[in-house]
């Protein structure tokens, strides 16, 4: 089974085997946005655990 292009380029595994994320809408139309905002979306976060399944049938894990 491969994994899909798509979710390797937009999900990393962590050393203890969670999954790091992007925070959405930081990609476009960043004008309107204010500063702290922005300044918030630009951590990652983390794939929370009812969305876990999905992910790493995605990365074949």
């Amino acid at each position: 089974m491969k994994t899909k292009s798509g979710a390797k380029k937009r999900f990393a595994l962590t050393g203890t085997g969670k999954v790091k994320r992007k925070h959405a809408y930081k990609s476009h139309i960043l004008t309107k946005k204010s500063t702290k905002r922005k300044r918030g979306l630009t951590h990652t976060g983390l794939v929370s655990s009812a969305d876990m399944n999905r992910v790493s049938q995605m990365l074949v894990m």
